[in-house]
């Protein structure tokens, strides 16, 4: 599990108000018991104290202790039980609750992160991710071939698009497989349509459900962030900035969308450079073919992505329009 120490902070903090509120909640129904059911608000103060005299009997033994104090605290609890339901509440009404009962909100048990835990860290990472609602239908689960023809070919490999898409999945999963141990980046570039964008959020998916940090930007809004953390020092922009550097993975969808200029052109070198250099991977599309690319984009730009990503070119027909005649299926 990859989070960082603000996103750890977040569970914790969300761990801490369950905890408050099922105390407060607590505390009502214990108030509004004891209004309506005062014999109760007696019988807790007798098992306390009771309890009191059974622990120091425990450490300092004495034959004044004739009698069984366990049977005198069982004998109250049956009536404290009796009560409430005779009275229309629940034998655990004036029990503290819990969200999870194995971890008992706190989110461990013995020492190990509960799978409550687990489970809120991915959600978390998913809301982080921008892409939460698109990932539910843009999966692996719902990947189709269909879409990619064997009469269309790939100049540069003389491979189908239907072979160059299937070789695209199983490089995906290579990269999804060896996440952990060999950070890298990849590279899909390709005409409007052909599934550079659905298969970076197959992957997203992959990632997040294992508990990485995945963020997803389209190059115009990782641009305007930016520009909005360095010109204008916007707060909220300067705390998602640093992430970019950091996230286990970036997407950056639709390179060269965004209106190019010296700004841009440091800024993606310097954001691909460092994550490099911190060996965090890193997923970019573009439209754009290699001649356009490098000419929009410094020559220093390209050497680092071509030396550094795995260059995938999909072809094809664009399946949106193939998907809108055949009625959206």
């Amino acid at each position: 599990m990859s989070l960082n120490n603000f996103q750890y902070d977040a569970l914790m903090r969300a761990y801490n108000e369950k905890q408050l509120n099922h105390k407060h909640e607590q505390d009502e129904h214990i108030r509004q018991a004891y209004d309506k059911i005062p014999r109760l608000q007696e019988i807790d103060g007798e098992i306390a104290s009771l309890s009191l005299k059974k622990a120091r009997a425990l450490l300092l033994p004495s034959p004044k202790d004739d009698f069984d104090l366990s049977a005198a605290i069982a004998e109250l609890s049956e009536e404290r039980t009796a009560l409430l339901q005779i009275h229309g509440y629940p034998p655990d009404y004036l029990e503290l609750k819990y969200d999870c009962p194995f971890c008992k909100d706190t989110g461990y048990v013995e020492n190990q992160k509960c799978s409550c835990f687990k489970k809120a860290a991915v959600d978390l990472l998913y809301i982080q991710s921008n892409i939460r609602e698109i990932l539910e239908t843009e999966n692996f689960e719902n990947f189709s071939f269909e879409y990619y023809p064997q009469d269309i070919t790939n100049p540069a490999t003389g491979l189908s698009a239907l072979e160059t898409a299937q070789d695209a999945v199983d490089k995906a999963w290579d990269f999804i497989d060896r996440f952990q141990e060999h950070p890298c980046g990849l590279f899909f570039y390709g005409d409007t349509g052909v599934g550079k964008t659905y298969l970076s959020h197959c992957i997203a998916k992959e990632l997040i459900d294992r508990a990485y940090f995945v963020l997803y930007f389209s190059s115009f809004d990782l641009f305007d962030l930016l520009a909005k953390n360095t010109f204008q020092k916007d707060a909220a922009a300067s705390d998602v900035a640093g992430f970019i550097y950091d996230c286990d993975l970036l997407i950056i969808d639709d390179l060269g969308t965004e209106l190019t200029n010296n700004f841009v052109a440091s800024q993606l070198f310097c954001c691909i450079n460092e994550r490099i250099m911190n060996h965090k991977s890193t997923i970019i599309s573009t439209n754009l073919a290699m001649d356009d690319f490098l000419e929009t984009y410094s020559e220093r730009i390209f050497s680092r992505i071509s030396s550094n990503y795995t260059m995938l070119k999909l072809v094809g027909n664009d399946i949106r329009i193939q998907k809108n005649l055949l009625g959206g299926k």
